[in-house]
Parts: structure tokens; sequence; C-alpha cells
């Protein structure tokens, strides 16, 4: 119903004095890439579809722009957003311009695919087109703390790569086969959606490496270096107006600035108990972000 009676407002006005400036919508895309809950500030598709839905819904809209500063995550909930950013690209006849920030790296670099042009700093790093999986090993430490360990499985298969047993070649060589998989979808969407606009060696490109703005334009990775403003303005002209989407906050969090968000509810259902728990979020957080050295 809002929307409709934006579009209807937009009407009126546009009859009465004239066609308005260029809108751009403007979506942050920005933190690691999981399920809701697992990090502060995760980018999934349950907590940007309304975003997204509202970034295309905005009265004479001319594009939407996709600011993107992640290192990546879950290669799931990378494709969701990106599918459902193309698909209403397509639906809605309006072109998608992706500028990467600090970085736009494995996941980060699949959503930055949603957009038809990318653009980035020269500073900026882009790529790792590739699969990543790491745990811990305490096979050794247990035994010689004097802990037994039991683990009961139906399916021979159930307990793979369990930390605390013996690794396995075949779970490591099943690893492998399923981030191999993986990737060749990763690939697969590179190729699709950047096409003849690939200039490097396709080993280069998809072995995993991180390259700088500078590095991605001769690659082909990206299409420019550029930021939001100036490429907007150059393509729509100085009076283009940008319309920057954020969080939705309750009446009360806003008051208080404070996102009203499943991290904040958990915290305040679980009390103390959620604590530890989301000191090693914050830590695996930060790790991931440092991979680029950020």
């Amino acid at each position: 119903m809002a929307g409709k009676i934006k579009k209807f407002l937009f009407r009126v006005r546009r009859s009465i004095f004239g066609d308005p400036p260029p809108q751009v919508a403007v979506l942050p895309l920005y933190g690691v890439i999981a399920a809701g809950g697992r990090f502060k500030q995760a980018v999934n598709l349950a907590g940007f579809a309304d975003r997204i839905d509202e970034a295309f819904s905005t009265p004479g809209l001319s594009a939407v722009a996709l600011l993107i500063n992640s290192p990546g995550g879950s290669p799931v909930q990378s494709a969701l957003i990106t599918k459902r950013i193309r698909d209403l690209a397509a639906e809605k006849h309006v072109p998608v311009l992706a500028f990467a920030e600090d970085v736009a790296a494995s996941g980060g670099y699949m959503l930055a695919l949603a957009g038809d042009e990318i653009y980035a700093n020269e500073s900026s790093l882009i790529g790792s087109i590739g699969v990543v999986s790491s745990g811990f090993g305490f096979k050794d430490a247990i035994a010689k703390i004097g802990v037994e360990r039991r683990l009961y499985t139906a399916g021979e298969s159930k307990a793979m790569l369990d930390s605390f047993s013996e690794e396995k070649a075949e779970d490591v060589a099943r690893l492998r086969e399923m981030q191999n998989e993986i990737h060749e979808h990763f690939k697969k969407m590179v190729r699709d959606r950047r096409g003849k606009r690939l200039k490097g060696l396709r080993g280069k490109i998809f072995s995993g490496e991180v390259f700088t703005g500078h590095e991605a334009v001769k690659l082909g990775l990206i299409d420019d270096l550029g930021d939001l403003r100036g490429v907007m303005r150059d393509r729509f002209g100085d009076k283009v107006k940008f319309q920057l989407l954020g969080e939705k906050k309750g009446r009360f969090g806003s008051l208080l600035g404070l996102k009203q968000n499943s991290d904040m509810q958990a915290g305040m259902s679980g009390g103390m108990i959620d604590l530890p728990y989301g000191i090693i979020s914050a830590v695996e957080e930060r790790l991931i972000w440092n991979k680029f050295g950020l």
C-alpha cells in the first residue's frame, strides 16, 4: 500500500512540476555474509530482502547502486541476494551498478556480480574467487588432558571431519569434491556475468587470489575505477538524487539509536549465557576481515 501511495504522489508531482531529477536507490551491503544471528553485522537475504524490494520500488527510479564492503562468507546467501537483485532488475528494467569500497572478495565479489557494471577504488581488494574451509583438530589435546571422546552415529559419514577424531583421507577427499563443485558454480557466475569483459588468464582469475582495483580493471573483473557520486553524476547529470536505504528501526529503538534485530533480541533473552558465544562470533568475524588487512 505504501508503495502505491508513493507512486501516486510521484505521478501527481510530475504532472504539476514536470519531470523530477533522476533518482538512484543506494543499497549498502556491508559485512560478513552469513545466515542471520551468527554475526553482529551480517549480510543475508532474510535481513536484506525488504531493502532490496524497496530499492526497486523507488518512484522515478533511474538506477540501483550497490555499495559493497564485504570479505565474503556464505556462498548460498551471496547467491540468493545476487539472484534477488538480478530478478528485480530484469522485472523492472532498471540498471544496477555495483561499487566496491575497501573489499569485495569471495562472496563479496559474488554480490558485485549483481551489477551490470562494477566499479572500485584503485586500492580496493577484489576477487578471491575460490572456496575455503577451515577448522581445528583436538584429538591429541583431549588425550593429553585425559578426556575420552564418545561419538555415536547412524550413517558412516555423519561425523565427517569431526574435530576430535582422527582425520580420514576419504573425508578430506569428499570435502574437496564439494569445494570444487561450489567453486565451479562461482566460476560459472563470473563467466556468465562478466562474459567477454574478462581479459586475464582464467587460471589466475579463478585461483582465489585477491587483486587491487587497478589490477581488477586489467583482468576484466571490474569495469573501471570510480565512486558512486562521480559515476552517477557523469551518467545522469549533476541533479541526480540519491536515496540511501538502511535498516529499519523501531520507534523506541530509534530514539536510543539502537537496531532492533535478532542479535539484540537474542542477547536480551539469553543474558550472560549468550556472552561467550557473542565473544567467539566477534573474534571469528574479526578474523575474516583480518585476512584482507582490514
